[in-house]
C-alpha cells in the first residue's frame, strides 16, 4: 500500500518506522506519523500552513461552526463504502475524524504537505495512518484507494486518477460562489465572481462527475476570536488590508456557508489507464 516517495518501492514496518528494500528508511514520529517528504520535494524548508495558521482552523472548526459540513462529507462517504481510503490534503483532521467515524471498518490514511497539521491531526484518529507527504506525489501505490476526500484543498488530478482504484471515486468539498459573500464584502471594493464549476473542465479522461450537491446554511459569528479564526484559515487573511480585516473581527455579522459535494468515479478498466 506504501511505498517510497524516493523510489516508489514497496515499504515495510522496520522497527519503529518504514523501509524500502532500497534501505530507504523512515521512522514513526512520536506522535504517531510518518514523515514521507524528502527534502528535494520540498519547495521550501517548513511547507504548507504554519503554526498559527493550523491552531486557527483547529479553534474554528472545534467551535462547531462548520459541523454541517463536516456531517454531510461523512454520510456520503458511509454510502459509498470504501474498502480503503485517503484524505488527501487533511489539513488539522477536523474533516478526517468525522470520516473515520463514519467508516470504522475501512483502511483510511491521510496526509498533507504541512509537518504542523499533520502533528495535530494523527491526535484525533490514531487508528489511521498519518503522513506528511506531497500532494503531488502520493506515497501510495496505483490503484490503492476506493475513495479520495478532497476538502477545501488543491489537487493533482492525475495523482488521483493513479490511485483510485477502477469504480472508486473523488469525493470533493469546495466553496460555491456564494460562500462566505457577506464577509468578502466587507473585505473588497469589489467581489470577483467565483466558478464553482471550472473544476469540472478538469476532469481526466476515464473519470466522470456521477453526484453533486450543495449545501448552504447562515452562520452568526458572535465571538471575536471567530471571526479573526475564519480570517486567518481563509486566502482572506492575507489579501485584504488590515483596516478591512480589523473591522470584520470587530463586529458580529452573519454570513452565508455554500458548499458543494462531487462525487467524481474513475470507470476505465486497469488496462486503459494509461
Amino acid at each position: 500500500m506504501l511505498i517510497c516517495p524516493i523510489c516508489q518501492a514497496p515499504l515495510m514496518p522496520s522497527g519503529n518506522g518504514l523501509a524500502c528494500e532500497n534501505r530507504h528508511s523512515f521512522d514513526r514520529a512520536r506522535q504517531g506519523y510518518f514523515n514521507l517528504l524528502p527534502v528535494q520535494h520540498k519547495n521550501s524548508r517548513d511547507p504548507g500552513d504554519n503554526a498559527a495558521m493550523v491552531e486557527a482552523r483547529r479553534r474554528f472548526l472545534d467551535g462547531g461552526h462548520y459541523a454541517p459540513l463536516a456531517a454531510r462529507l461523512a454520510a456520503l462517504a458511509a454510502e459509498y463504502k470504501p474498502a480503503r481510503w485517503l484524505d488527501i490534503g487533511c489539513g488539522e483532521g477536523y474533516y478526517t475524524e468525522q470520516t473515520a467515524r463514519a467508516l470504522p471498518a475501512a483502511d483510511g490514511y491521510a496526509l498533507d504537505i504541512s509537518r504542523e497539521a499533520v502533528k495535530r491531526a494523527c491526535k484525533r484518529a490514531p487508528q489511521l495512518s498519518w503522513l506528511v507527504a506531497s500532494m503531488a506525489r502520493v506515497p501510495l501505490a496505483d490503484a490503492s484507494c476506493d475513495l479520495l476526500a478532497s476538502v477545501f484543498s488543491p489537487l493533482d488530478w492525475a495523482e488521483a486518477k493513479r490511485l483510485l482504484a477502477p469504480g472508486g471515486g473523488l469525493l470533493r468539498m469546495g466553496p460555491t460562489r456564494g460562500h462566505l459573500m457577506e464577509l468578502r464584502q466587507k473585505l473588497y471594493d469589489e467581489v470577483r465572481d467565483y466558478d464553482d464549476e471550472k473544476h469540472l473542465a478538469l476532469i481526466p479522461p476515464g473519470m466522470h462527475l456521477a453526484h453533486s450537491e450543495t449545501l448552504e446554511f447562515p452562520l452568526h459569528l458572535a465571538d471575536a476570536q471567530a471571526r479573526a479564526d475564519l480570517l486567518a484559515m481563509t486566502p482572506h487573511g492575507w489579501r485584504a488590508s488590515a483596516e478591512r480585516r480589523e473591522a470584520v473581527i470587530a463586529e458580529p455579522f452573519e454570513v452565508t456557508v455554500a458548499i458543494r459535494y462531487d462525487w467524481i468515479v474513475k470507470t476505465q478498466s486497469p488496462r486503459s489507464q494509461d
